[in-house]
C-alpha cells in the first residue's frame, strides 16, 4: 500500500479515534468516575486524557512508513 492511501485511511481512523474516545470517555466521566474519591478521579481523568495517544501513535507510525521500492 502506498504511504499516500496509508495516509488517507489514518487520517480518518484517527479523527474517529478521536470522536470516538472523547464520547466513550465523556460517558465514563460522568457515569462511574464522578463517584470516585478526588485522588482517584484525578488519576481517571489524567488516563481518560492521555491515553488515547497510544493508539495514535501507532497509527501514525503505521502512515509514515516509507513505500516499498517497486520491483523493476
Amino acid at each position: 500500500m502506498r504511504q499516500r492511501v496509508r495516509k488517507l485511511i489514518g487520517t480518518v481512523l484517527l479523527l474517529v479515534l478521536v470522536v470516538v474516545w472523547a464520547v466513550s470517555a465523556m460517558a465514563l466521566a460522568q457515569g462511574r468516575v464522578t463517584d470516585l474519591p478526588w485522588a482517584w478521579q484525578t488519576v481517571s481523568y489524567i488516563l481518560l486524557g492521555t491515553l488515547w495517544v497510544i493508539p495514535a501513535g501507532l497509527l501514525i507510525r503505521w502512515m509514515e512508513r516509507p513505500d516499498r521500492p517497486r520491483p523493476s
